[in-house]
């Protein structure tokens, strides 16, 4: 049965949207360089199921030990296995972003443990940039002296500006290289550990099933390390820069309000600092439209929806329609 009290961008009942502005997906892409690994992937056979060669280039990537590096089915499967972890040591509370993804708050509930937004808890999750207003982290490491510390680095590769929050060093970093690489329908993910952290890694490898990964998520990951695909998607940001600024631009002109972000993508409020309870439905005339956003109101956002950023084409589809459905009683 499909859990309906979460939300999320992408393909819906009615299909795939002609202009999607509800997932973050890299706009630029696919990668070429992933997608050709992908789709040259042998799915006739089983990965190695220790994952070797793909550790040490993690690993090699992020210039650390191998030995600090879990992979994971997708960032949600490793979300529910860390909080299943926390929680089999005796964790109480789950400290979450006050605007964040569901699944952190979800996995806590799943586990029984406590959601809190601020103070003392066993596992505090944030990210950087942090979805969905891509700005800067709520909290720092400091603020955080105990317990687990996860920041997802889901967005850290589509940054478009600013710098990080604080260091990685001394807290767990979930990467999701997907939305990067424009390829979300391949289910990938991987933690690096902190240093000095082989006992929790394997308790955490015991957690896992065989085979978290299929030759898909292997091949997308293998090309994710590599110069040729991080250098295609460096000229990416170049590009998504661009593009985000006509799309405020277009969007302010239309009366609305855009937060700031530092990401690929940002929250709005369409009526500007009003609030009207028909956006659902203009959403949903949107949608009819073939343009589909997505309703922040699931990250307690009200009034607000949030847009990826797309090509000029899109955004003007985007324009033309809402201008149509504004004029349209």
């Amino acid at each position: 049965m499909t859990n309906t009290s979460r939300s999320h961008g992408g393909p819906d009942a009615q299909g795939v949207p002609l202009y999607d502005f509800s997932t973050n997906s890299n706009a630029c892409g696919p990668c070429p360089q992933a997608l050709s690994a992908v789709q040259s992937a042998d799915a006739t056979r089983y990965p190695d199921p220790t994952y070797a060669a793909l550790r040490s280039e993690l690993a090699a990537f992020h210039a650390v030990d191998k030995a600090r590096v879990l992979l994971a089915g997708s960032a949600s499967e490793c979300i529910f296995r860390i909080t299943g972890w926390v929680a089999r040591q005796g964790a109480a509370a789950v400290r979450v972003p006050q605007h964040g993804y569901g699944d952190y708050a979800q996995a806590a509930r799943a586990w029984g443990l406590g959601v809190v937004i601020s103070g003392p808890a066993d596992l505090h999750w944030c990210a950087d940039p942090s979805s969905p207003l891509g700005q800067s982290p709520q909290f720092e490491a400091r603020h955080a002296p105990s317990g687990v510390q996860v920041i997802d680095c889901a967005y850290a590769p589509l940054r478009l500006s600013g710098a990080p929050a604080f260091s990685k060093s001394a807290m767990w970093q979930l990467w999701s290289p997907n939305k990067a690489l424009g390829l979300t329908g391949v289910r990938a993910a991987y933690a690096i550990a902190p240093a000095g952290s082989p006992d929790a890694v394997a308790q955490l490898e015991d957690l896992c099933p065989s085979w978290p990964l299929g030759t898909h998520g292997v091949a997308m990951l293998r090309a994710w390390v590599q110069s040729p695909t991080q250098a295609w998607l460096a000229d990416s940001l170049i590009a998504l820069n661009d593009w985000k600024t006509r799309q405020t631009a277009l969007l302010q002109n239309l009366g609305w309000h855009c937060l700031p972000s530092h990401a690929n993508f940002f929250c709005a409020r369409p009526y500007g600092d009003d609030y009207h309870a028909d956006l659902d439905t203009r959403i949903d005339r949107l949608r009819r439209h073939g343009i589909k956003l997505r309703s922040a109101e699931s990250f307690g956002l009200p009034g607000h929806v949030r847009l990826s950023v797309l090509p000029p084409v899109a955004q003007d589809a985007l324009k033309a329609a809402w201008l149509d459905i504004r004029a349209t009683p």
